[in-house]
């Protein structure tokens, strides 16, 4: 049993309570990447699309940090030749781009999008090659842009120049657009002038910009503008399949830091019959633990055991813990994943002490209901409206008549969806289009599912995160 005891408290140790890391590039240690990221990661990968929480900003400060990029250049042709900036990012740096309250007054001066990054790039590009442009503020610098479109050529030109010359790449990263704008017409016309300038950049096959962007953002009419379709051409999704997020657990696992980094590597080696491989600073599984083999299945059986039960009828906790915290679109983020398996050691630490694994099958299920908690926090940041007109549904069992949701809805909102509009967030898509409208933003974000038989349900992701219930599944945390 203090075996047990030791190998759940390595287990919490190992996961840090945030992986979120807002912004910042995760520590080396835990940089872990799933084979379907590399073409996203690649210079030539310009539109990377992905829901909240699979690795845009993860991505975007790793690509920007010199030691990380180091590291991802030996899996990436290119990447270690090539000189990177971000263009735009949750963390501000007024300096290499505006700030969302700064880019909302140029545009309201009359300045389009499309003359602003211009800007952005142009002072990159002068940075790069060591060549001054008027950069007092941020209106000189869109002021020259539009005064000097021929010094401006004469910029990129040069910078192309030396790039050949160094056998060097330039590559600029765009992220957390949804950030410059509560007002979809508005953010439309910045996201489509970013694209049309990462279309300006092609001429220069030295030079290239990644834009990291949500799937809602890519569904509107951003790309409605020539040759846009050499731009999706290059599209690359981020997603997380089942063995991506048992090969990430592994990462954070095998670096736990100090004796609970030996226990769970004396875990691994038992079970496998290898140690890890890879320095004391950042040890590796191998490749068979990257994918969905027996092995990997194996070492997730040595924590949670073969049932979600006392037998086989409940399932099996390596495929039941992802499945439940998938949305409506099947994906399950990392973060998600991280978070309920650390939250089902700490309560079997406390509640099953005597359990003969690691992880109790009831623990898991509490752990999905952590992990939803978490994941409707997070949907809250991005989509302010949501926690807003779900809070009226607490309470129902789906699947469920949408005709039910319309009532309550109709009850609490008495002018409409006009009371989800916020002022500082972006409103639902489709407002305009009333109820209805909302309903599909819903199932277009993977909250809502949509029964054969016109019912809605919702993953257990939301489901629980939000109060609904559902017979014989994970239970709502209840609420005192």
């Amino acid at each position: 049993m203090s075996d047990l005891h030791s190998l759940r408290q390595a287990l919490i140790e190992a996961i840090p309570s945030d992986t979120s890391y807002s912004g910042r590039p995760p520590p080396l240690k835990y940089l872990y990447v799933p084979p379907a990221h590399l073409k996203a990661l690649r210079p030539d990968c310009q539109l990377v699309v992905g829901t909240r929480g699979v690795g845009k900003s993860v991505w975007t400060a790793a690509l920007g940090n010199v030691e990380l990029r180091s590291v991802l250049g030996s899996s990436i042709l290119q990447l270690d030749q090539t000189e990177i900036r971000i263009g735009f990012a949750e963390q501000s740096k007024i300096s290499d781009y505006p700030d969302a309250d700064s880019f909302t007054d140029i545009m309201k001066s009359g300045a389009d999008a499309y003359t602003i990054w211009r800007a952005v790039v142009g002072r990159w590009i002068a940075t790069l090659i060591n060549q001054p442009i008027p950069t007092k503020n941020w209106r000189q610098t869109i002021d020259w842009v539009q005064k000097e479109p021929e010094n401006l050529a004469r910029l990129m030109e040069r910078a192309s120049q030396y790039l050949v010359a160094q056998n060097r790449y330039g590559l600029i990263l765009f992220d957390a657009l949804d950030r410059l704008s509560a007002d979809w017409q508005d953010l439309d016309r910045i996201v489509r002038g970013l694209l049309r300038v990462a279309l300006w950049l092609k001429p220069y096959p030295r030079l290239s910009a990644k834009i990291f962007l949500r799937e809602d953002q890519l569904q509107r009419t951003v790309t409605n503008f020539p040759d846009a379709s050499k731009l999706l051409a290059t599209k690359a999704e981020l997603t997380w399949v089942r063995h991506d997020l048992h090969g990430l657990l592994w990462q954070y696992l095998l670096n736990a830091p100090g004796g609970h980094g030996e226990i769970l590597r004396e875990i691994y080696a038992s079970t496998l019959g290898n140690p890890p491989i890879g320095a004391t600073d950042r040890r590796l599984s191998s490749d068979e633990v990257k994918r969905e083999t027996a092995a990997q299945r194996a070492l997730f059986e040595a924590l949670a055991g073969p049932w979600m039960g006392r037998d086989r009828r409940r399932g099996v906790p390596y495929v039941w813990t992802v499945s439940h915290l998938a949305d409506g679109q099947g994906q399950t983020s990392p973060r998600s994943f991280l978070a309920a398996i650390r939250q089902a050691a700490e309560d079997s630490l406390d509640r099953y002490p005597e359990h003969q694994y690691a992880l109790h099958y009831e623990s898991i299920k509490r752990g999905v209901q952590k992990a939803s908690e978490i994941r409707v926090n997070e949907l809250a940041e991005d989509y302010s409206w949501v926690p807003i007109v779900l809070q009226p549904l607490s309470g129902l069992t789906v699947p469920v008549a949408f005709d039910t949701i319309l009532e309550r809805w109709n009850e609490r909102f008495p002018n409409g969806p006009s009371d989800l509009l916020s002022g500082d967030r972006l409103p639902p898509q489709h407002i305009e289009r009333g109820w209805s409208g909302v309903r599909e933003d819903l199932l277009r974000l993977g909250i809502f599912e949509e029964r054969r038989d016109g019912r809605i349900d919702m993953p257990d992701l939301y489901r629980v995160g939000f109060g609904l219930g559902r017979r014989g599944g994970v239970k709502p945390r209840s609420r005192k």
